[in-house]
């Protein structure tokens, strides 16, 4: 299986800084962008199977970011997360960016970071099979 890749945005370099720090040893890539901009430009340059952004960014923010990675790339694994949680925000993000999941900053323990992303890097690749065999039992009962 191919590695996967993970897409972290904060305009805050030291969220950046913890989150390379909390997922140095984890089996998968990381890369991040400092704007939604940023991230926008390295999702024409690299295959990403997961974005994690945050929510509150100047220019774009990460709620506009991630309807524009549904629409642009819908295979693309959608997490937000934000220091601020008002509910009509949260809903949203939930209902317009179609996001997994959501989750406060700063973040609980490291390990539950780590297991959120492992979660959506699984939900990413069942999601992915789910496909290909609804590909192949359409071929099989066209043909």
């Amino acid at each position: 299986m191919e590695q996967r890749t993970v897409l972290f945005v904060d305009d805050e370099k030291n969220i950046l800084n913890a989150l390379k720090r909390v997922l140095l040893d984890e089996p998968y890539e990381t890369i991040f962008a400092e704007s939604a901009k940023e991230a926008l430009e390295m999702l024409r340059a690299e295959q990403v199977h997961v974005i994690l952004s945050d929510m509150r960014m100047p220019g774009m923010s990460g709620l506009e970011l991630l309807k524009i990675v549904k629409k642009e790339h819908p295979y693309i694994i959608r997490l937000l997360f934000s220091a601020y949680t008002d509910i009509h925000t949260l809903m949203a993000a939930i209902n317009q960016g179609q996001i997994l999941r959501f989750i406060t900053k700063p973040w609980g323990h490291d390990e539950e970071l780590r297991t959120i992303i492992r979660q959506a890097i699984e939900y990413y690749d069942l999601h992915s099979e789910y496909e290909m065999l609804m590909h192949f039992v359409e071929q099989w009962v066209e043909g």
